[in-house]
């Protein structure tokens, strides 16, 4: 580990906010309708030693071990980050579920991490969760729970009326372990990925450099906090530089939310950043704005028009990542002023691998490494490898798993094939083990050709496949637009995603080039376990639900169809 400054770590720096901000609104929590709650670092610092000393005591009541385990069941709210200090405060590891996983992988988590207490917070699909949670399992809920786990679950606010804060200020050391951030994985059970103090520190000392945070920023929390980037750079960025967040309230509610917040840094999946430019172009179609940019003065005018109806004039640094952006979207925004900075990282590193610089066009790469982040290429496989004090523990309670992630010198194997330039650059060419090979015995690189066929508006998703066929296929699911298409006028979409194919094709090598392009109708969501919660296509899913269809679709002789 590197040597990290004492006063860098999570705890200290809430100490430091409490000691020297105390009255400074830092947090902005919507409570429903138009009602709004604002916390101090001093009313966080409260809180977060009241329901400590209650962890503490219940811990050393029921004999729970020096490590044990609490989790977080929870969209982002005030309370979840409170939660996460007060766990720590209490000595014991946090444990972030996602707030969409189905009730198996609830179960199979808090099983697998040996959970002792869960807060059950606000949560949309609580009724499918339940199930996954043993009955007998304590736990605390929010006022935003919904009803029943209310009902269940002590809440937040009276276990905080009637314990007194815990004094002191308790120290985690840099190697202590901090937390389990369980993947959500795009084959397989999740894998509980353990993270010290010190890594975290790390990576915003590392990340700092790259992504200029102060004070003056404000974020808007809305990407799942048991992710990974949301972790690190909302939680620990908010920590380190005293930062204001602000919550989303919800899906029908994020226009509006963004516009609270008018956010300063922000970051977004692609797929979010897709539908927001969707948006856009519903209103105003894509020829009439870009005739509009190119007018003097006036192009000026709709860009600032525009970013402001996105909420994000105010936005000095964005970012990317958890998948690749496609070059076209990112041309897109910088059209309209707002240049996307794309980052690259996995949870094994804190997501701190790659983020291009800002100011610089650094397109069609994810930028050169982060300062103290070293990498290399496997010459036998074209694989990027990277090492760095935010590297994890390992996977909890899975030697062999953590042996098999790790070069025997102690590099991380991403499974990303890559390339890198003279400035250091990175340019990520795809998945080691996504790449198939056809009845030819090509192989097909998958993820350029889907950044490629997700730049036409009716698409929202797509997959590309084909193993021992002799060409591949592309699988689509239709945007919403794509759907009201479909129902209107399905000959004219299939006409316009043909040719939109035959562009695709025509870049691509022979190989490479596309049979069919099929439609598919239905929605690919996390709780049909098409896509994780960061909105990344499940590979093996997409096959194992349509692979029986394949030789089918392709006999039809059509360039574009409906699947289903």
């Amino acid at each position: 580990m590197a040597t990290i400054a004492t006063d860098q770590l999570a705890l200290q720096r809430l100490y430091h906010w409490e000691r020297t901000a105390a009255d400074t609104v830092t947090l902005t929590q919507p409570m429903g309708g138009t009602e709004v709650r604002d916390f101090t670092w001093g009313q966080i610092g409260d809180q977060v030693r009241r329901m400590a000393a209650f962890l503490k005591a219940k811990g050393q009541a029921e004999g729970w071990p020096a490590d044990a385990k609490v989790a977080i069941l929870s969209k982002n709210c005030a309370w979840w980050l409170m939660s996460d200090l007060a766990i720590w405060m209490a000595g014991y590891v946090s444990v972030p579920l996602y707030p969409t996983l189905a009730a198996e992988t609830v179960s199979q988590i808090l099983a697998h991490s040996e959970t002792r207490f869960v807060f059950v917070g606000k949560l949309d699909d609580w009724p499918l969760m339940k199930p996954g949670v043993p009955a007998g399992l304590a736990g605390a809920s929010y006022a935003l729970s919904p009803d029943d786990a209310k009902a269940a679950y002590e809440s937040w606010d009276a276990i905080c009326a009637r314990t007194a804060p815990l004094a002191g200020a308790v120290s985690r050391g840099a190697d202590e372990l901090c937390t389990l951030i369980y993947t959500s994985g795009t084959t397989g059970n999740p894998k509980g990925v353990m993270h010290s103090f010190g890594a975290f520190a790390w990576a915003l000392q590392s990340g700092l450099a790259r992504i200029p945070l102060t004070a003056q920023d404000r974020m808007l929390s809305y990407l799942p906090l048991a992710h990974v980037v949301e972790r690190t750079l909302v939680e620990h960025g908010w920590l380190t530089t005293g930062l204001k967040i602000y919550f989303a309230e919800s899906l029908d509610t994020f226009a509006a939310d963004l516009q609270r917040a008018r956010p300063t840094v922000f970051f977004s999946v692609p797929r979010l950043w897709v539908k927001f430019q969707q948006g856009v172009q519903a209103k105003l179609p894509q020829p009439k704005l870009a005739l509009l940019l190119r007018l003097p003065l006036i192009g000026g005018l709709v860009r600032r028009k525009v970013l402001k109806a996105l909420g994000l004039d105010q936005c000095r640094f964005a970012a990317g990542g958890a998948a690749p952006m496609p070059l076209a979207l990112l041309e897109w925004y910088e059209a309209l002023g707002l240049r996307i900075n794309e980052g690259y990282g996995m949870t094994e590193n804190l997501a701190l691998s790659h983020i291009t610089e800002a100011g610089k066009r650094q397109f069609g790469t994810v930028g050169p490494a982060y300062p103290g982040v070293q990498v290399r290429i496997d010459t036998q496989t074209g694989e990027l490898q990277m090492r760095s004090p935010a590297l994890m523990l390992g996977y909890y309670k899975e030697p062999q798993m953590t042996a098999d992630a790790l070069t025997a010198d102690g590099w991380l194997r991403t499974g990303d094939k890559a390339s890198i330039a003279d400035d250091g650059c990175a340019r990520i060419t795809g998945r080691v083990k996504d790449l198939f090979k056809t009845s030819k015995g090509k192989y097909v690189a998958p993820a350029p050709i889907e950044d490629k066929l997700g730049m036409n508006p009716a698409i929202e998703a797509c997959c590309v496949a084909g193993a021992n066929l002799g060409q591949p296929l592309g699988i689509a699911m239709l945007s919403p637009l794509g759907l009201q298409r479909a129902a209107t006028d399905a000959e004219g979409l299939k006409a316009e995603l043909a040719q939109h194919l035959a562009d695709v094709n025509v870049r691509l090598d022979p190989h490479e080039q596309l049979d069919t392009l099929v439609l598919i109708k239905t929605p690919w969501t996390v709780d049909n376990g098409f896509i994780t919660p960061t909105f990344k296509v499940k590979r093996n899913r997409v096959e194992e639900a349509y692979g029986a269809k394949f030789e089918g679709w392709v006999k039809q002789r059509a360039k574009v169809q409906f699947g289903d």
